[in-house]
This record gives structure tokens, C-alpha cells and sequence, in this order.
């Protein structure tokens, strides 16, 4: 049921909207002005969606920032990746039969919520940018390589309804969102309202650079939403970002959202909804905006968002947005208060200050995206150090990949026409790529390749070997395909300390390459420089880069190009047509028919991709018995989704290698962790597979904490690879643990971190703090997600794993619950925890045994 006599006309355009002023001031009078832009877009979805009898109850959260009660979120659509999405497809797949199988109609397992589903995570650049073909042999190996993959994909798109499927090649999801697909302001059946969403990525606040409240979730939240469920949530914390300052003279984009990273880290935003204002907003344009907001789950919030401003309305008009599309969202945008100038007095929670003219031209790293290291402390940070260069024998410090890569930073114009100007000063100056650096460019759209033609700067990048090997995720994905085989040799024949740069979000350890020891992110720019000077040991800022033809040192100033030349190139090269021209045939369906398929998948059993899920068995229909519960890992702070299910190469000698060997699998087309997910089999292999990872149960005969896929298992205490350890307690019935430190579970948004777990028998998760993504996860799944209370650790209580444990208390919303840890010589010790099940819904769902377990009793009860 609508509330509609809050709708108003429109000022001289024929359509209605939902007017939020009208209705908080109902409750409030002289609440709204203090609204800020997050809470006033929740509102209005309030407004339009929420039941009239509880409307009022649902607005006074916002109104007086209270979160002592649920209120729904109805995203207006969901977007996927290839991985996510295809995981949560199989998974929607499975449920069909399930409820089949029990008596309900498998026609209710149908997405009512438009999805898009665009395939852009299954490239690998086997083939570098240095190959005039790489394009090409990419795209054929990607085909070859996901057949199945790509099989279940188009059944998908013909078997479910309201799925709009994007084939590979086209570029990455954020990307196109950002660029084409995000309308602002949606218009249905005459009435105008604002653009929400969810993504199956971490990355989906790029778009709340144009004012979308869009968040990443896992795919089992996803497939909440898909299927028509509204997303419950309390008012998140909304904590107000001032920009001020002017940025220097040749400080990218990229410097600017690394340094807001570190930045926002220091100041725990952890799980807040961001709003970016103030005087110096007006120095960012969008595409600076979208490089901040694609930071989002690096600096760990929710939300990154810009209020809609005159920059929203000219990327609208240089991306080739229809024109009366851009008068509704600046008409919406004034009309029910979202335009930026009509939030002077809004309040947050708290108020934080980021100075632009303190930013300096930066790297992030190693193997932390918020670990900033400004160029010109180098050698300070121990990064740079006497570099000797012998010949072209590789040095200390050796770059083995660089990439300019990811919708972080491809998606900025400037950032890419800067990385092209830079090419092209080298060039002049005869410099070139180190050999046994495997350069790439990999835009996140197939505009990028355009416009750097029409400036004629592709053809000076492919010069330095940073030619187009895919419009995809790619390196910044673990995808960066496998290094020269001489090359990789040498790397643990000489066992050189080897790094990639690579222009991305995320460089944690183990995800660029498995021979890659170390990652730095970096601008566009920087990274062809430091193809250029081939070691991450070289003093970027100092040190020469080869001579000139009068015989002077060449340093990184001689190359680096000026705003204005970047601004001229931007200004005369980036067009609405191109975008037209790029998007206009990759969203065209007409004249398409629906082909027939059957309503149920037909599985191949000796598929290693696309394998029915188990998640309907009676073992996960319910609430687990939470006791004599054994530690599976005690791990330290910063454990990343990478650690709990890595993405990248799969090797031989893993167990997901050998399992897939075993299946018939040649090496060569092995594949990455990330496209097996389809496959339960494959993907549970993968659990705690990363060899960066610390488990603090494995120690040497010097107490020092052991590196690799490992643990301990007990009562015998006899040390194991982890897949051989879980599938012993498998066979044994036995519950697990997982005890943790802080910011558990950062990093991408994949469910299969939370669904590996699940399945090796992890019922109950202790941290001292949970990334919010990861904990819904969990939740989805039917793990339950415990805290520490503030100041305890597991460092408290002596926790070395040879323990067992017992959860007790009746669960309720963020209740107490305590823990019962019991040693081996008997002793107990109750550990104060509080239940991170957050909301009632989220309690509900636990006890079902999971989201997908809760909608099939749902759907069979409803029959």
C-alpha cells in the first residue's frame, strides 16, 4: 500500500514524485532541513514503498538517528559480475529443485527485482599488452576456458525473468553503471524516483559518485533482493566528509582517493555511510568523485556518496545521456531537496576534514590499500634502497607486472589521458619497458580505447607494451595470467623480492600473482614509470630513467605532463557520440527472441565450474548445536576475503589443482579460483587456501608463527594442510570455530569466503571486529557472527586452538552471549561476546539455517 498523498507534480514536466519534505514534516516540523542526503534518498524509499501503518514508525528512525529498530531498504535494482552472479544464479538454480522436490512451485524462484549481470570478472591476461593481438588470443583462451560457465549463463538470461545479461568483452560492471546504465532518477509509470541499488561487489558505491545510493553485498543478500525481499537495515552511522583545499599541480585522482583511504582508516568509518562536501568539492569532477567512491570497502565504509550537483549534470551530458533524462534528474534533484546547495544544514553523526592541498603523488602498499606511501618517502618507508641495475639481469625489487587496470581509475578520463601523455614523452625521449616487466592495459570500457585513439595516444602506450588486452577485471582481480615461464624461473631460482604496480584497489597478499611477493597501487602514469624503471626498489622521484640525446638524466619531472595539457586532451577528445556509439548496441535488444529452455538446469556431473548446490541437505536445514566446538584457525588482525577464498591462479599442487587435475582439467587451462565458484566441489577446496595466510594454531620449533595454508588438528595436535584437516572433521561430525583479530573478512564481497567456511563445518566466527559485508555473509550462510567485548582479544585469553567451545544464551538482535571455553585440562572460562546478528531479520534468518534455506520453507509454506 502506497502513501499517496504525498505525491506532487513535478514543475513543467509531466510526472509525479514522492515528496519527502512534506511527509518528514509531518512528524517533525523543521526536521527536514537537517536531513542529511543519505537519510532524505531513504526516506523517499520509505515514502514509495513501506506499508502506510508503518511509514511513520519507519521515518522517526531517520528523523532522530535512532537504530533501536528495523526499518526496509527496497533497492531499486541489482547488478552482478560474472562470479558473484553466477554463483548466486546456481544457487537460485539449486533452489528451484529444492522446492520442487518438497512440494512448492519453482516458478516463485524467479528474480522480481530487475538484475543485470554483466560478465566481465573471467578474463586472464595471459597474453601482455606488448602483443598486437593480446585482445584477441585473451577473449579466445577466456571463451575456451568457461565454456560451462558461459553455458549456464545464457540459460540463465532465458530461464529467469527480469535478467539483462551483458556478454564478455564489453568492460566492468562499475564502469558501465557509472557510464551508461545508473539513470539517476528512475521514471516508472509516471512517477520519478531516485536510482538505488545493490551489487554483488565491494566496489558498487563507484556509482554514489553520482549521487546513487548503490552498496556492495554478498551474492546471498543479492538474491534476497532479487527475489523481492526488501533488504532490512537501522540507520547506518552517516558521517559527514569536508573537502576543503585546492590539489597541487600533477596530483592525480588516484593520489587524491589513496590518501583518502589511509585517511578514512585512521578515522574508523568501518561500516558508516560517507557524504563528501564542502568548498572543495568543486576542485572534483565526476570522475575524480568515482575514483573516491570506488574506495569505498578499501576505507571500509558502506557508502561513499556525492550529492547531486551541476558536475552529476555535465557527466550526463559527456556520457550522451538523452537530453530530457538530464532535465528529470536536475528538475527531481531540486525538487525534493537532493541538489548539493540545498544541504547546507545538514547534520551527521560526526564531522570529519580532508585537506586537498595535502595530498602528494602516492603509492599504496604492499598488500594494504590503505597503507599510503608518499613517492618522496621511499626511502624513509624502506621501499627504495641502493638500486644496481647489472645489465638486464633482473634486480632486487624486480616489477614483474604493470598494469593499468580496474574501474577505480579507468573510469577518470584524466587519469587514463595522463598515463597516454606520459607514453608519449617517453617515447620521444627513446625510453623503454624493462623486459621482464608483462605490461597491460585493461580499460573498464570500451570507450577508453576511443579516445585515447582519437588523441593518438593508444598507439604511444602500445609502444611501452601497455596495449589493450581486454575490456574486464583483471589484474586487480588476481587475473593477471601466467608470467614467462623463464622469467618466474629465475624469480625462485634467484628468490628475487618481486612486486607488481598495477592501478587497482586492492593488492593483498597473494592476489596479483602467486610469484608475486608484494603489490603497490598507483596511478595510471605512474605505473608505465615504473615500467619504465622496472624495480619498485628505484627512486621514482630521483633516480634516472635513462639518458636523452645529449647525454642528461632523465627523471620522472621530464615526463610527467601538466593539467592543462590533460584538460586540453579531455576537453577535445572525450565525446557524448563515443559513449552513443559504444552503448547504444551492447544495450540494444530489439528484434531478439526468447529462445525456450527448460525450467531446471541440466548439470553435468564431471563439470568442475556449475555444480548443484548442497545447501538443502538436512545438515544446513537449521540452527547448529553451537558446542564441543574445535578451533579450525586462530588468526590475526586483517584477515581479507583473499585469505578465507582466494581468487587468483589455481596451481597444480592445491588442492582445488589436484582435484580438477583428477578431473580431467589440463594444467594449462586450470583457470582461476574465482571462475570455479559455480562448482561446490572445486570452490570448498579453496577454504583458507592462501599461502600468505597466518594461523596463529602453526608454529616453528622457535615459536614463530608458520606461513601457509595450515592447521592443527586436534585432540591430536598433529599439523595438516587445511583442506585435509576439514575434511577430517567432516568425517568425524565435528563443529568448528574460527577465532580472529580485528577488520575480519575486509576486502571483496564474495560469498564463497562465508560459503567455504559453511561448508567445512564452521558454525560460530569470534572476532574483534567484522567488515560488514563478510557479516552478512556469514549470516546468510548460518554462521553465526560473534565480537569481543571492547578491549578483549584473543590474546585475553591465552587462545592457542587446543581448545573446545560452547556458545550460550538465547540469540537475539545484538544480545550478550557468552562463550564457554573449555581447556584441555578441563579448566572453563566464560568469554563475554556480543551477537552480531544485527537486526530481527537477520535472527530470522539464522535460525533457518541460512537466506536460501529460509525462502524455500517460505516458498513450500506458501503453496
Amino acid at each position: 500500500m502506497t502513501n499517496e498523498k504525498y505525491l506532487k507534480q513535478l514543475d513543467k514536466l509531466d510526472v509525479k514524485y514522492y515528496d519527502v519534505k512534506t511527509a518528514v514534516e509531518e512528524i517533525t516540523p523543521g526536521s527536514f532541513e537537517k536531513l542529511n542526503y543519505t537519510s532524505r534518498v531513504l526516506a523517499e524509499n520509505l515514502i514509495r514503498k513501506c506499508p502506510s501503518e508503518k511509514l511513520e514508525d519507519s521515518l522517526i528512525q531517520l528523523i532522530e538517528k535512532r537504530t533501536d529498530k528495523d526499518f526496509p531498504w527496497y533497492p531499486s535494482r541489482v547488478i552482478c559480475h560474472d562470479i558473484l552472479g553466477l554463483t548466486a544464479f546456481v544457487d537460485l538454480a539449486g533452489l528451484r529443485e529444492a522446492v520442487a522436490r518438497d512440494g512448492g512451485d519453482p516458478d516463485k524462484v524467479n528474480p522480481v527485482v530487475p538484475t543485470q549481470l554483466i560478465v566481465d570478472h573471467s578474463l586472464a591476461v595471459e597474453c601482455g599488452g606488448f602483443d598486437p593481438d593480446a585482445f584477441q588470443k585473451n577473449r579466445d583462451i577466456e571463451d575456451r576456458r568457461n565454456a560451462d560457465r558461459f553455458h549456464f549463463i545464457n540459460w540463465t538470461k532465458e530461464a529467469f525473468n527480469n535478467v539483462d545479461v551483458i556478454p564478455p568483452g564489453n568492460g566492468i560492471m562499475h564502469q558501465i553503471n557509472l557510464e551508461k546504465m545508473s539513470p539517476v532518477v528512475h521514471l516508472n509509470e509516471g512517477i520519478a524516483s531516485p536510482d538505488t541499488l545493490v551489487g554483488t561487489d565491494s566496489h558498487t558505491p563507484h556509482v554514489d559518485a553520482l549521487g546513487v545510493i548503490a552498496v556492495g553485498v554478498g551474492g546471498l543478500e543479492a538474491e534476497n533482493v532479487m527475489l523481492g525481499n526488501p533488504s532490512y537495515m537501522r540507520v547506518p552511522d552517516i558521517v559527514g566528509v569536508k573537502i576543503t583545499g585546492k590539489r597541487a599541480p600533477g596530483i592525480t585522482a588516484t593520489d587524491i582517493a589513496l590518501a583518502m583511504t589511509s585517511f578514512l582508516r585512521e578515522n574508523d568509518v568501518i561500516s558508516a555511510y560517507l557524504e563528501f562536501f564542502g568548498d572543495g568539492i568543486k576542485y572534483l569532477n565526476l570522475g575524480d568523485r568515482a575514483t573516491i567512491a570506488n574506495m569505498t570497502p578499501e576505507y571500509g565504509a558502506s557508502a561513499g556518496m556525492f550529492a547531486i550537483d551541476e558536475q552529476t549534470i555535465d557527466y550526463l551530458k559527456v556520457t550522451g545521456r538523452e537530453q530530457k533524462q538530464v532535465e528529470l534528474v536536475e528538475a527531481y534533484a531540486k525538487a525534493n531537496g537532493l541538489w548539493a546547495s540545498q544541504l547546507e544544514n545538514a547534520t551527521y553523526a560526526r564531522t570529519i576534514e580532508f585537506d586537498l592541498s595535502k595530498v602528494t603523488r602516492s603509492l599504496a602498499g604492499p598488500s594494504k590499500p590503505h597503507k599510503l606511501v608518499p613517492t618522496t618517502t621511499l626511502k624513509e618507508e624502506g621501499i627504495v634502497k641502493d638500486f644496481v641495475q647489472e645489465g638486464d639481469k633482473m634486480p632486487d625489487g624486480a616489477i614483474l607486472i604493470a598494469a593499468i587496470t580496474s574501474c577505480t581509475n579507468t573510469s577518470n578520463p584524466r587519469n587514463v589521458i595522463a598515463a597516454g601523455l606520459l607514453a608519449k614523452k617517453a617515447n620521444e625521449l627513446g625510453l623503454t619497458r624493462k623486459p621482464w616487466v608483462k605490461s597491460s592495459l585493461a580499460p573498464g570500457s570500451k570507450v577508453i580505447e576511443v579516445y585515447l585513439k582519437e588523441a593518438g595516444l593508444l598507439s604511444e602506450m602500445e609502444k611501452l607494451g601497455f596495449g589493450v588486452v581486454g575490456f574486464a577485471c583483471t589484474t586487480c582481480n588476481g587475473m593477471s595470467g601466467a608470467l614467462d615461464p623463464k622469467i618466474q624461473q629465475e624469480v625462485i631460482d634467484r628468490d628475487i623480492y618481486s612486486t607488481a604496480v598495477l592501478s587497482g584497489n586492492r593488492n593483498f597478499d597473494g592476489r596479483i600473482h602467486p610469484y608475486v611477493k608484494e603489490a603497490f597501487l598507483a596511478s595510471p602514469a605512474l605505473v608505465i614509470a615504473y615500467a619504465l624503471a622496472g624495480s619498485i626498489r628505484f627512486d621514482i622521484e630521483n633516480d634516472s630513467l635513462g639518458k636523452d640525446k645529449d647525454g642528461n638524466d632523465i627523471t620522472l619531472k621530464d615526463l610527467w605532463p601538466s593539467d592543462e595539457e590533460i584538460d586540453s586532451v579531455e576537453k577535445s577528445c572525450v565525446k557524448p557520440q563515443m559513449f552513443n556509439d559504444i552503448y547504444e548496441p551492447m544495450f540494444n535488444r530489439d528484434g531478439l527472441s526468447a529462445i525456450k529452455v527448460e525450467p531446471f538446469y541440466s548439470w553435468n556431473p564431471n563439470s568442475t565450474y556449475i555444480q548443484k548446490p548442497p545447501y538443502w541437505e538436512d545438515e544446513f536445514m537449521g540452527m547448529p548445536a553451537l558446542k564441543d566446538l574445535r578451533p579450525l584457525g586462530v588468526f590475526p588482525d586483517n584477515i581479507t576475503t583473499d585469505h578465507l577464498s582466494p581468487s587468483n591462479a589455481i596451481l597444480p599442487d592445491s588442492a582445488s589443482g589436484e582435484y580438477c587435475l583428477k578431473m580431467g582439467l589440463p594444467v594449462e587451462d586450470l583457470n582461476s579460483y574465482a571462475t570455479h565458484r559455480g562448482d561446490h566441489h572445486t570452490a570448498s577446496r579453496a577454504t583458507l587456501a592462501n599461502p600468505k595466510l597466518f594461523n596463529e594454531m602453526v608454529k616453528d620449533k622457535d615459536g614463530n608463527v608458520k606461513q601457509g595454508s595450515l592447521t592443527k588438528v586436534m585432540p591430536e595436535g598433529t599439523e595438516s594442510r587445511m583442506w585435509e584437516a576439514i575434511e577430517t572433521y567432516r568425517q568425524r561430525g565435528q563443529g568448528l570455530i574460527i577465532i580472529a583479530g580485528t577488520n575480519y573478512g575486509q576486502g571483496s564481497s564474495r560469498d564463497w569466503a562465508a560459503k567455504g567456511v559453511r561448508l567445512a563445518g564452521v558454525e560460530v566466527l569470534i572476532a574483534e571486529s567484522i567488515e560488514r559485508i563478510h557479516r552478512t555473509n556469514l549470516v546468510g550462510m548460518g554462521v553465526l557472527p560473534l565480537q569481543f567485548k571492547d578491549g578483549d582479544t584473543r590474546h585475553t585469553y591465552n587462545i592457542d586452538g587446543s581448545e573446545t567451545y560452547e556458545v550460550i544464551g538465547k540469540i537475539t538482535p545484538r544480545c550478550d552471549l557468552t562463550v564457554v571455553m573449555t581447556r584441555e585440562n578441563g579448566e572453563k572460562i566464560d568469554i563475554p561476546v556480543t551477537c552480531r546478528l544485527d537486526t530481527t531479520a537477520e535472527v530470522e534468518v539464522y535460525k533457518a539455517g541460512g537466506i536460501l534455506q529460509k525462502f524455500a520453507k517460505e516458498v513450500v509454506a506458501n503453496k
